[in-house]
């Protein structure tokens, strides 16, 4: 975390030899860190949206780009306050963890039950040359979701008080820190559900 990134590291920096250099090293080091992690976001938003909206966005690639940079941008802002640590606090506790478990949940669920464990186990013989055996056809559908499922429940029925240094948040801000988890994965339901009710045809074609 930012303890260990910001305390920890420079402090044990400092006590070496030619600590300078390696301080300058270390923080160049974290720079490129972030932009490398922040292509690899970014671009996978970018190509999602240009490939699910070819017609509108078509020879506007950069335009978009500059549009959710700069609400990226914006979104950052609040982290550069003096409040800034506390905001990326909850970030860190609530945007990732059992948020990104819940949204390999919903991929698993969406691969094995709704595309069809047969139908993936043809695309991977097509791939790599032969079909997957039953063990991992059980842990497709059953074994993983099973283990995703319980990791996600118990995290949101054991959580600790959310606390930075001796600052203990309050109970709206745990209520929006929920919201950005959930912001994470709740478009893939409501997705689905759009798609459902929008395609022609029954239910099970």
């Amino acid at each position: 975390g930012p303890s260990l990134l910001f305390i920890t590291y420079p402090e044990a920096i400092a006590n070496m030899v030619g600590s300078t250099f390696f301080a300058i090293i270390f923080f160049l080091m974290m720079i490129t860190l972030g932009l490398d992690s922040t292509f690899g976001g970014l671009e996978a938003v970018i190509t999602a949206v240009m490939d699910e909206y070819p017609q509108v966005l078509a020879g506007r690639r950069e335009l978009f780009v500059l549009g959710l940079i700069t609400v990226c941008f914006l979104g950052s802002l609040s982290t550069l306050t003096y409040g800034g640590a506390y905001v990326v606090k909850l970030l860190e506790e609530f945007g990732a963890g059992c948020s990104i478990l819940a949204v390999v949940l919903l991929e698993t669920i969406a691969v094995s039950w709704f595309y069809g464990i047969q139908r993936f186990s043809h695309d991977v013989k097509a791939m790599l040359g032969f079909t997957p055996g039953l063990f991992w056809k059980l842990c497709w559908v059953a074994i993983s979701p099973a283990l995703l499922a319980f990791i996600v429940i118990s995290s949101l029925l054991d959580q600790p008080p959310l606390t930075l240094f001796d600052y203990q948040y309050p109970e709206w801000s745990i209520s929006v820190g929920f919201l950005i988890g959930a912001s994470s994965f709740i478009c893939i339901p409501l997705y689905m559900v759009y798609k459902l009710v929008w395609t022609p045809g029954s239910l099970k074609q």
